[in-house]
């Protein structure tokens, strides 16, 4: 039986336990990623885990030989160390595809419709009206990072009527997009866009791509939606244009420092939703999910 340690990351039903076990695994569970490793774990040939490697080093687990994160992004984990190990690493590539996208059109649609004027009026028990109501049919959305959590942002807002254009790493042709362009040519596609939604990767590369420079290039009347990491955005920058009145507005799930602090001026601007890394949730995550942990342990085996 292969030695498999799994953490308190995800909850799972009973019945995935019991498939687990059915599957030849012997497991280990470790409820809190930041404790103490339990007896056993340092034996696991398979982990599945998100933060672990923030808190134990790699080193610990002799035996490591595939790692499943429950995560899409690879920023927590020493992968150059995994590397050198020959240690398989599979993401949650997929699973939290669906509500990303519809919080980053849900984020558009409240300023667009001006909900929290709305809101106000109402707990005011005021008949008032506002004229200045916008529209997503015939934008232009640039989605940066053309994966599948954009791949289902462009999807949406197509259904809404906008164009959608997508920047990547790797670009190619691809039917939920007008065009898919390269990095290389981000700020005149940011020129361009009346809604910019972040989905990329946190990498060397993509560390505060978007700063004072490129914020340049945005059109006032721009929407910035961040749901990929929060270091892609230079806060200062973001915070200076919002302030000058550079950028419509922003819908902000992620941030570079997390909690963010009380004294952040993001949480007083009237143009800025600020939501605390929680867009991935959706109640269909958990079947997602097993899926790929299922799909992917039966390969090992």
């Amino acid at each position: 039986m292969k030695k498999l340690l799994i953490t308190g990351a995800w909850r799972y039903t009973d019945e995935q336990y019991e498939a687990l076990i059915k599957m030849g695994y012997e497991i280990t569970l470790m409820p809190d990623e930041r404790g103490a490793l339990p007896r056993g774990a340092e034996d696991a040939e398979v982990i599945v885990c998100n933060g672990l490697f923030l808190y134990h080093d790699l080193d610990l687990f002799p035996n490591l030989r595939v790692v499943q994160l429950t995560s899409a992004g690879l920023d927590r984990v020493p992968m150059e160390k995994m590397r050198e190990r020959g240690i398989e690493v599979f993401n949650a590539r997929g699973v939290y595809s669906v509500p990303m996208a519809e919080y980053a059109l849900f984020g558009v649609l409240f300023l667009y419709k001006q909900s929290r004027f709305f809101d106000a009026a109402q707990s005011a028990h005021e008949w008032k009206k506002h004229r200045g109501i916008l529209e997503i049919c015939g934008k232009r959305v640039l989605i940066v990072g053309a994966g599948s959590v954009g791949s289902e942002c462009a999807a949406r807002f197509s259904a809404f009527g906008a164009r959608v254009r997508g920047i990547d790493l790797y670009p190619r042709v691809d039917e939920s997009y007008e065009e898919i362009a390269s990095l290389d040519c981000l700020k005149d596609e940011l020129a361009g866009a009346d809604i910019i939604v972040l989905t990329l990767p946190l990498t060397a590369e993509t560390r505060h791509l978007i700063n004072g420079e490129a914020l340049s290039c945005v059109k006032p009347e721009a929407v910035l939606v961040n749901i990929a990491r929060g270091a892609v955005v230079d806060t200062e920058a973001l915070v200076s244009a919002l302030r000058e009145r550079r950028l419509f507005g922003a819908v902000l799930d992620v941030f570079e420092e997390e909690p963010l602090l009380p004294e952040s001026p993001l949480w007083d601007m009237e143009n800025v939703i600020v939501t605390p890394h929680n867009s991935f949730v959706g109640d269909g995550n958990g079947k997602r999910l097993f899926g790929v942990i299922k799909n992917n342990l039966e390969r090992i085996l």
